[in-house]
């Protein structure tokens, strides 16, 4: 499947946060998530694993292990079930992989 650039519908997902969903198969997801800076994202966890790649912008990740600051470059995989959360420090954009694919991403809000 070839998903061409620009045909991706967003979506508001929380208060500065869109949710693109780009394309997906039968195990994985991909998605591009844009974040305001000051967004939250609050704790949570999910069966998917997550896999992520800041494009642009700072994030800070906390979680029950603690928080980290990840900068444009810097990666991170969530195991399934692991509670996390986000909060943009500045404009982002971020890219992830979830295994298996996020049925509820697929569906209107």
């Amino acid at each position: 499947m070839i998903v061409k650039t620009g045909s991706t519908p967003y979506r508001d997902v929380l208060a500065g946060v869109r949710l693109g969903s780009l394309v997906h198969g039968e195990r994985t997801h991909l998605t591009e998530v844009r974040f305001v800076k000051g967004a939250v994202v609050p704790e949570h966890s999910h069966p998917h694993e997550q896999t992520g790649y800041l494009v642009s912008g700072s994030l800070r990740f906390f979680g029950p292990g603690g928080e980290t600051v990840v900068r444009p470059g810097d990666c991170w995989c969530f195991p399934s079930g692991a509670a996390h959360g986000a909060e943009a420090l500045e404009d982002s954009v971020v890219i992830e992989v979830f295994s298996p694919i996020r049925e509820d991403y697929l569906s209107d809000p």
